[in-house]
This record gives C-alpha cells, sequence and structure tokens, in this order.
C-alpha cells in the first residue's frame, strides 16, 4: 500500500491539527504493516483473523491519548478521517471498527440518558464493553420505523421479555451485549435494549454465502424469550424518531466509508497502471487509462468536499435528515463508479484479489445498501425538495 495519501490534490489534511495529523499517520502504518498483510487471504477465506484487531484496539482510536495530552478534542472533522483512512485500507476493516466505534457508541451516547452515558462510554471507548447495533431484521430493512417485528414486554416486576429475530448485524460474534431495538407491546414505540450475547435464548448463525463484506462476520440473532431488567434499556430510546437521530450521525459515517474505499482503489488503480506495461510501456502512458485515472481522483476529491461540509455543519449544531442523506446517496453511487473503473483500469487481472482492487469492487455494493439505500436516501432528500413525502 502507499502510506503517503496520492489522492489529497485539494489539500484536505492541512485543516487537520499536526496532532491529528501524527495520529492519522501513525494508523496508516499499522493498517500497512499490521493489518494489510492479512486482508486479501481473510476475505478469500471468508474469516476475521484475530490478529488485525489488537493493533487496531491498541491505537484506541476513540479518545486518543496523544490528543488528550495535547489539549486537543477530539474535533468531528478528526473522527471522519479516522473513518476515511480506515476506508482507504479496507471497507470491511472500517465496517468492523464502526461496529464499535460508530454504530454502538453513537447509540449509547445519543440513546443513554445521563448515568449511562457516564457508565458505559469510558468502557466504550477503551474496549472493556464490546457492542453491536442491532436493527435491521430478515424482513424489514427500509421499512424498519413502520415494520420492526422484533417485540418486548415488560412484567410487572419491570423486567422485559424480546421475542424476535436481527440480520446483518456486524461485529455480534465477538459482542458483551447487543443493541436490541424492539417495539413495546404496551405502547408500540420502539426501545432499545443491551441485551447480552450469551443471555438465555439468543441464538448467533453466521451468514453464509456472501459475496461482499466476507471479512466481517455479520449474525442472524434471534431472541426467543430472552429476559433483561429494565436497567438494560437505554433510557432515551423511546420512538423510532430516537432511532432516527443515530442513523442521521451514521449516514455521516457512511459517506466517509465511501470516500476513503474511493480513494484505497484509486490508489491501487495508480500503483497498477504505473507498473504494468503493453506496447512497450506501461499502461498509465494511454489516453483512455489516463481519463479513468482522472474521473476517480475527481470523484474522490468532491466526495471529500461534500462530507467535509457535512462534518461541518454538524459540528456548528445542524443535523439534517435531507443533507446527510444526500451525502450517503452521493458518495456511495461514486463509490459504485469509481471501484468499476479501478477494476476496468486492471484488466483482467482486476478480478484478482492481487491488486486489491477486486475486494473494493465487491466490498461496495455493502456500502451502497447500507445505512440507507439509494433509493430511501433519495426519497429523503426529494421530501426537503418538494415538501412531499414519496415514502409509501
Amino acid at each position: 500500500m502507499t502510506r503517503e495519501p496520492i489522492w489529497d490534490v485539494y489539500g484536505f489534511s492541512d485543516r487537520l491539527t499536526d496532532t491529528e495529523k501524527a495520529v492519522l499517520a501513525e494508523l496508516r502504518t499499522t493498517l500497512d504493516d499490521k493489518v494489510y498483510p492479512y486482508l486479501n487471504d481473510a476475505w478469500s477465506e471468508d474469516r476475521l483473523p484475530e490478529e488485525m484487531i489488537e493493533p487496531l484496539e491498541s491505537l484506541r482510536l476513540m479518545d486518543p491519548p496523544a490528543l488528550k495530552a495535547a489539549g486537543e478534542p477530539v474535533r468531528g472533522i478528526f473522527e471522519a478521517m479516522r473513518t476515511f483512512e480506515l476506508a482507504r485500507c479496507d471497507i470491511n476493516v472500517v465496517t468492523f471498527f464502526n461496529a464499535q466505534a460508530g454504530l454502538f457508541r453513537t447509540v449509547i451516547n445519543q440513546g443513554g440518558d445521563a448515568d449511562q452515558v457516564a457508565e458505559l462510554d469510558p468502557k466504550v471507548t477503551n474496549y472493556d464493553l464490546l457492542g453491536v447495533f442491532a436493527l435491521t431484521e430478515p424482513d424489514n430493512g427500509s421499512d424498519v420505523a413502520r415494520g420492526l417485528q422484533t417485540t418486548a414486554t415488560q412484567s410487572a416486576d419491570g423486567s422485559w421479555t424480546i421475542n424476535g429475530e436481527k440480520r446483518w448485524i456486524g461485529g455480534a460474534f465477538r459482542a458483551d451485549v447487543i443493541c436490541t431495538f424492539a417495539r413495546d407491546t404496551a405502547d408500540n414505540q420502539v426501545k432499545a435494549f443491551l441485551v447480552p450475547r450469551e443471555a438465555a435464548g439468543v441464538t448467533l448463525e453466521k451468514i453464509e454465502r456472501k459475496a461482499s463484506l466476507r471479512i466481517m462476520q455479520n449474525a442472524h440473532i434471534t431472541y426467543d424469550g430472552v429476559q433483561v431488567g429494565d436497567d438494560a434499556r437505554l433510557k432515551n430510546i423511546n420512538s423510532f424518531k430516537d432511532v432516527a437521530a443515530c442513523l442521521r450521525l451514521m449516514r455521516s459515517d457512511a459517506s466517509f466509508i465511501a470516500a476513503g474505499a474511493m480513494a484505497g482503489a484509486y490508489e491501487a488503480a495508480v500503483r497498477y497502471t504505473t507498473q504494468r506495461e503493453q506496447f512497450g510501456k506501461p499502461i498509465a502512458g494511454f489516453q483512455l487509462i489516463q481519463e479513468k485515472l482522472a474521473t476517480m481522483l475527481a470523484n474522490v476529491t468532491a466526495s471529500v468536499a461534500m462530507a467535509l461540509q457535512l462534518v461541518d455543519q454538524q459540528e456548528a449544531g445542524s443535523y439534517k435528515d435531507e443533507n446527510s442523506a444526500m451525502a450517503k446517496m452521493f458518495t456511495a453511487r461514486k463509490l459504485r463508479e469509481t471501484v468499476a473503473l479501478a477494476r476496468e483500469v486492471c484488466g483482467g487481472n482486476g478480478i484478482t484479489l492481487d491488486t486489491d482492487v477486486a475486494r473494493f469492487h465487491a466490498d461496495a455494493e455493502a456500502v451502497y445498501s447500507y445505512e440507507g439505500t439509494h433509493e430511501i436516501n433519495a426519497l429523503i432528500v426529494g421530501r426537503s425538495i418538494t415538501g412531499v413525502s414519496a415514502f409509501v
């Protein structure tokens, strides 16, 4: 891999402090030296290597010691570029990292009350409590707001009984708790519960035969009369509106996942085309190859610019569904185009894992679907444009 970024022709990284740059440089070195060597074999073998996990967790990237020592806050732009760097290495890696640092931590901080946040967030950031975000169901994805079928029933003693199923839950096999969204049978509103993975009645099955995100292990989870106390409920999740507030933030992460993956595919394509010779010279010297590389770089640049503007808005306190939806919609679509171009310029070798572009090409399909499909995000934007909802 290329340690120094060749994608940043507009100097977006100049917005980072020197300390932030140093933390991200250490991350890049760790990814190159201790994660990348395992990727292609792991993807081919459909497994998550334990050797990749400790080096990432040891960096403590949710609350970096170097930033704390320098008296600097963990800014939104740092978190965004952290996601970007992880995705630039591999989509599975960033999805695995963000299962804890993005999805789970977000729901803890957004869904917990003050006491729960104070107790749980330090454990999350130090990896003393591993968790996942379990919303999607076998029969409900885009329509989960209305169609959530997993139920929670409260007993007279305050405890809850959970029944139902969840699907596509990445990272569940390592989790201590599964943040499970269920519809309260008393008021029909969505609540969230931290269900121990090993609780009686919880069953996890690995989703097999995937053509995307093969390193990231996704689970199908069944809840059969699972009992949890009321202290397991996140107190500030009391309707799907509260869940949507979490999803709004997660779409921002997805935009940087898409942008980072574009950069990774672009850099892999540049490596290959400058080394591969045909007709007596590197194929990077041919006009049609250069046009594709230029398009890829423009896609990365436009996507980072859009996603960074979204971060600035959110840092200023402006959280709009349509803005995060538009960023996810645009960047995921450009990711699809970019990885296809990367595969094209690598020719027949582009369908092998050895060039790296095959991984990005396959895994981009997962990014295109998660955190809202293209169509759902487009309808969110369309509703803001017209004032008319086209949702059925």
